[in-house]
């Protein structure tokens, strides 16, 4: 298996961080290549939850599976997430910055194997490496402007974070 952990500082507080990990339509605004949860349930995420998700892989429109499997709010959230023959497991971890009242550590591990099969052929584990790094990389970029421009969300009046 190949891990791939990192962390950022976002300018947020933990509860906006957390919103915009699983309010389905915050995720659709911050992930590039999600475009609209299908079917996620109104108390989404929940451990043994499945939710599909339209999102777009190389431009290709797929279906990701999302299966939440720890959930501890404002703190965590660990899924098993599919595209295809494509699995991994990812896992959001929040904490409060001790330096900076207000700013949250976000951190994110991706576990995948080390090989991936794809149509003639396989992802060797350093292409796998790569694609799980640049996964991670990007989704804590995204996450952090997302909240930073974002300080509240408008959805929902009077909501301040």
């Amino acid at each position: 298996m190949i891990t791939v952990a990192m962390a950022t500082l976002v300018g947020a507080s933990r509860a906006r961080v957390w919103r915009a990990l699983t309010d389905p339509r915050e995720v659709a605004g911050w992930d590039e290549n999600v475009i609209a949860a299908v079917d996620a349930p109104a108390d989404y995420p929940k451990p043994g939850q499945y939710v599909r998700w339209r999102a777009r892989l190389h431009g290709l429109p797929v279906i990701l599976h999302d299966r939440p499997i720890e959930v501890i709010v404002g703190e965590r959230l660990r899924a098993e997430i599919s595209i295809g023959l494509f699995r991994c497991e990812e896992t959001y971890g929040l904490a409060d910055d001790p330096t900076t009242p207000g700013r949250t550590r976000l951190t994110m591990k991706v576990v995948v194997p080390n090989a991936v099969p794809v149509v003639g052929g396989m992802l060797d584990r350093f292409s796998v490496r790569q694609y799980a790094t640049n996964l991670v990389s990007g989704s804590l970029d995204a996450i952090r402007a997302w909240c930073e421009r974002r300080p509240s969300d408008p959805a929902r009046p009077g909501s301040t974070s």
